[in-house]
């Protein structure tokens, strides 16, 4: 788990251990996001923290390279769902990720995704590759937890500060509670975002302005986890190497919602649907 070779898309954010009944699984936005960008063609690294002996990092598959900063315990989820309502329980955090984590060798990557999970990555690494397109996830940084652990969403402190520093930034509307006001805010700041919307596709902003409005195929839903992160994944590739947004976002719009059509990691896009949609 050393640094290897320069990577085409680097993730930065803690990888998670889900607690199921089946037993720790691996999970968490550099698993799925990481994972549709290889599935896409990009070769893909993360800078990540977990307790060095947890189980779920020898489900780490090969393509994935993890520059691991060792911590004294993982981040763990407990998911419970009632109905299509989900409870999540963080049960542990890994160290924080800042700016001299990353290995000199990855400065200067094509792609830097931030991909917090639980508040982890230091928004000081929006500043830190000035020669790449840094994009992302901030799902982490709008969440809180109390005492126990019970997550609850929580105001992005730093939205106005750092969205015009990101080239791409993308969420679902639930992130925010479905609230269009702040969802047009945000796009005021933002350069180029993305609001993911389930069955209803997705909406890109670019300068505030709505500019794309895509839809989703119909599908029949096994499993959603990870679906927001595939999108992402597959939209931060297909842009860098097209330059083309609507396309970025049709293409990403699709492969998610096949996903959703087989259970977990099982959800990654296939060799023949990519080619179907290049």
């Amino acid at each position: 788990m050393m640094p290897a070779s320069r990577p085409e898309y680097l993730l930065i954010g803690h990888i998670a251990h889900d607690e199921t009944p089946a037993g720790p699984a691996l999970g968490g936005t550099v698993c799925y996001a990481g994972g549709a960008a290889w599935a896409m063609g990009a070769p893909v690294a993360a800078v990540t923290s977990a307790h060095p002996h947890d189980p779920v990092l020898r489900q780490v598959p090969d393509y994935l390279k993890l520059h691991l900063i060792e911590a004294d315990q993982s981040t763990i989820f407990e998911n419970v769902y009632e109905g299509s309502v989900r409870r999540q329980t963080l049960k542990g955090r890994a160290e924080p990720l800042l700016p001299e984590h990353v290995p000199m060798g990855w400065h200067g990557v094509p792609i830097v995704h931030l991909a917090p999970l639980a508040d982890e990555v230091d928004p000081n690494l929006v500043r830190a590759f000035p020669a790449s397109v840094v994009a992302a996830t901030p799902q982490g940084w709008m969440r809180t937890w109390d005492r126990t652990g019970r997550i609850h969403p929580k105001e992005w402190d730093y939205a106005e500060a750092m969205l015009p520093l990101l080239h791409v930034v993308i969420f679902s509307e639930d992130d925010i509670g479905r609230d269009a006001a702040l969802e047009a805010q945000y796009a005021q700041w933002a350069r180029l975002m993305v609001v993911t919307r389930a069955e209803r596709g997705c909406s890109v902003y670019v300068h505030g302005e709505l500019r794309y409005t895509i839809p989703a195929p119909t599908v029949q839903v096994v499993d959603a986890t990870g679906a927001g992160d595939i999108f992402a994944g597959v939209f931060l590739v297909v842009l860098h190497r097209t330059g083309i947004i609507e396309r970025a976002a049709r293409i990403a719009t699709q492969l998610a919602s096949f996903s959703i059509t087989r259970p977990g990691i099982q959800g990654l896009p296939t060799a023949a649907e990519i080619r179907a949609m290049m």
